[in-house]
């Protein structure tokens, strides 16, 4: 994209305020593809540990979600996975995935990254 890209928590371009908190504030949309089975667990807890996470946590209110989960399929559908989805969706966050097919882990089910290009046009749709 040739944009910068934040990869510490401390990251500063303005010298005092932290940019995680100005990209939070200045989102529309916040897309985390893949999100893992972590991740999901961090944002459904409120864990902030890490750019991503802080940026979560200090989203803009009006900015909307969109989650698309990548992970082994045991791992999704495991309750406590599965309670973390309904938390996030509670809070209006929209998931798009995961779907079947070959997962990383070489086992074949659910759990797979829905197709990149269908993410990206879903995300392009909750912006207008």
């Amino acid at each position: 994209s040739r944009h910068p890209v934040i990869t510490d928590l401390y990251d500063e371009e303005e010298g005092w305020k932290p940019t995680h908190i100005k990209l939070a504030d200045e989102a529309d949309l916040l897309l985390i593809a893949p999100l893992t089975a972590h991740t999901l667990a961090k944002l459904a807890h409120g864990l902030a540990d890490d750019a991503l996470s802080c940026i979560a946590l200090a989203l803009n209110p009006k900015a909307k979600v969109l989650l698309a989960p990548a992970m082994n399929g045991k791992m999704w559908l495991h309750p406590a996975t599965q309670q973390n989805v309904a938390t996030l969706k509670a809070r209006g966050a929209e998931f798009i995935g995961p779907e079947e097919g070959m997962l990383s882990c070489g086992y074949e089910g659910l759990g797979r990254l829905w197709n990149v290009e269908q993410i990206a046009a879903r995300a392009l749709e909750m912006l207008v």
